[in-house]
């Protein structure tokens, strides 16, 4: 098989730079659909946390679920917790 009919591979799609806030909730005017087209990773103070609901790196905090607490419109009740707040692609 020649070069010239090996089927390029597609360049992976450029990610888009990470925002200071960002929240997983649709309704929020901090959601950023095309972030969460790509796997993205939280840190607070060193150790990756899988439950962070929104979080903000210039104030340093994160948004997180208390338990199975629901407010009155059904969602999680969510806590926040302060410290280093780290975002990366995986």
């Amino acid at each position: 098989m020649n070069d010239a009919t090996a089927i390029p591979t597609p360049a992976p799609a450029e990610r888009p730079a990470l925002p200071d806030h960002l929240s997983i909730d649709p309704r929020s005017p901090h959601h950023v659909a095309a972030v969460f087209e790509h796997d993205i990773g939280i840190r607070l103070n060193g150790q990756e946390r899988f439950d962070v609901e929104e979080y903000c790196l210039s104030e340093g905090w994160i948004k997180v679920p208390a338990g199975k607490t629901l407010d009155r419109k059904g969602r999680p009740l969510l806590l926040k917790l302060k410290g280093q707040v780290e975002v990366f692609y995986k």
